[in-house]
């Protein structure tokens, strides 16, 4: 029994250790795991679960050769930061696999890497011709990124030559029922603006599992209720509607005047709020 015990605090033990280690170590060791940091991940696993099984008295041991991987990990990662040859040395360099849609042998097979390997990597970034891809690197960390040729490469508002509204980071304002405040101070709102928004919506707080507001400042909610369509706000498509009745009043005024004055002023009125239209549509349009 005490045995059992022993390797229950160890074991807490070593969680707390390690928890605290890999905090240290950074968020690089849980995401895109370099060579080196693949090597120190398993290590690291391993000498604690030898911290909290080995219950004779040099499980002291363990601990020191834990902190030791950690503190030359650690140093590593800043000679990388501060060396691109150590960079280049510890997590090797990146590979060019296609160039111009045509694969690199040579280079396949120095990174040992065949082609059904390759097809398939490929076709995980919904790429299924290799002549389609301009560029194919192997990077560091073993993921393939694509470059796809120019005329292959999805249409932008910039290649239409339209303008769009410059976006902000969309913020989670409600959560489990409960307002952010700090949330809520980066978008600008204060709470009686984000009830006013609820009460647009038909809903109230406690209903809401997750709201979130856009750059644009429109709310969108997610409800505790599956079953339930969630509301949409309508003040954008609504205001745009507006303005275009107007434009077409008047050119209507414009049409139906016999004034030459007053033709010209509703005529020039009109051309004016269809640019302002043209302007406004990727902001208030949906």
């Amino acid at each position: 029994m005490m045995e059992s015990l022993e390797v229950i605090v160890r074991t807490l033990f070593a969680i707390v250790v390690l928890f605290l280690l890999t905090k240290l170590l950074g968020k690089r060791q849980v995401s895109q795991l370099s060579f080196f940091e693949y090597i120190t991940g398993i290590t690291i696993g391993d000498l604690a679960a030898t911290i909290s099984l080995d219950t004779d008295k040099t499980w002291h041991l363990g601990l020191i050769a834990l902190l030791v991987w950690v503190a030359v990990s650690y140093l590593i990662e800043f000679i990388q930061l501060k060396s691109k040859k150590a960079r280049d040395f510890i997590d090797f360099r990146s590979t060019v696999l296609i160039r111009n849609g045509k694969i690199l042998e040579e280079n396949l097979k120095k990174e040992r890497i065949s082609s059904d390997e390759l097809l398939e990597e490929l076709r995980k970034k919904d790429v299924f011709k290799v002549a389609d891809v301009e560029f194919a690197i192997l990077e560091s960390d073993g993921a393939i990124n694509v470059l796809l040729t120019r005329e292959n490469q999805p249409l932008t508002a910039k290649h239409l030559g339209i303008k769009v509204a410059p976006e902000r980071e969309t913020q989670a304002v409600i959560m489990d029922g409960q307002m952010l405040s700090q949330p809520l101070d980066a978008v600008g709102l204060t709470p009686k603006g984000l009830n006013d928004k609820l009460e647009k919506l038909g809903v109230r707080m406690e209903e809401v599992y997750l709201g979130q507001i856009d750059s644009y400042g429109e709310l969108t909610v997610d409800l505790y209720a599956d079953g339930v369509q969630t509301p949409k706000a309508q003040d954008k498509p609504q205001l745009y509607a507006l303005l275009k009745k107007c434009e077409a009043d008047l050119e209507l005024f414009s049409l139906s005047t016999k004034d030459t004055a007053a033709k010209q002023l509703y005529g020039g009125c009109s051309e004016q709020l269809q640019r302002l239209l043209a302007d406004l549509k990727p902001y208030i349009q949906n």
